[in-house]
């Protein structure tokens, strides 16, 4: 029987197209005890979509402040009564079902944080230069060889965020959390899920943001290195 409090963190930016799917793809889950949305400063109906439901507790930010912060505000309140917490995105729509996937390798003590690992995605995107980066990187400092590193859907024990005064801002979040867990010893699982998400095409603003993505994370791995 399952004695355990767990909240999922949904920060949520301009997704009024994939709110209502991803709420349904996790409200009718046992096991969730609370979902967190946090709306980052959205232009358009996401609030509204969130707080139309019962089972959502919905959060609002004046404006847009990133998703770093929106998961350290969304932190706050879950921590106070939470065993186990889980991130989402926003833009999963109904693959969201999948956390549950992430929750009970935790919930069974088979480890401390478990990491989505996503299958391979349908079109085109950059030149894998930022995966291989994040993957050897965290494979440099910490000796573990992980595929997913750059995953935001995660799920963790509350020992574990109690590491973090708070999470960590920029691109290299996952990358920069995911080398601080391992270094403490704390064992990390990654579960293949079926989930889908927005993803970046080979095109300018694809490129764009890869290259934000590996400027963020080569300043984590730098960091990191010097002992920061």
């Amino acid at each position: 029987m399952n004695n355990k409090h767990i909240s999922i963190i949904i920060p949520a930016y301009n997704e009024e197209n994939k709110m209502k799917a991803t709420i349904e793809g996790i409200k009718d889950i046992q096991c969730i005890d609370d979902i967190i949305i946090v709306d980052d400063g959205s232009t358009d109906n996401t609030f509204e979509i969130a707080s139309s439901y019962d089972c959502v507790k919905s959060l609002k930010l004046d404006k847009n402040m990133g998703k770093g912060f929106a998961l350290n505000y969304g932190l706050k309140m879950a921590m106070q009564n939470s065993d186990i917490i889980g991130f989402l995105d926003a833009d999963l729509g109904e693959t969201s079902k999948d956390i549950e996937k992430l929750i009970y390798p935790v919930l069974n003590d088979e480890c401390d944080v478990t990491i989505a690992k996503f299958p391979p995605a349908k079109k085109k995107g950059g030149f894998g230069m930022v995966k291989k980066l994040a993957k050897n990187g965290v494979k440099m400092l910490t000796g573990e060889e992980l595929d997913s590193t750059l995953s935001g859907q995660r799920v963790f024990k509350k020992e574990v965020l109690q590491n973090f005064e708070e999470m960590p801002f920029g691109y290299g979040v996952e990358v920069g959390m995911t080398i601080d867990i391992l270094k403490k010893g704390y064992k990390i699982n990654e579960v293949l899920v079926n989930m889908t998400h927005n993803e970046t095409g080979r095109n300018l603003k694809g490129f764009i943001h890869r290259g934000k993505q590996f400027y963020h994370i080569n300043i984590t791995l730098l960091k990191k290195i010097l002992g920061r």
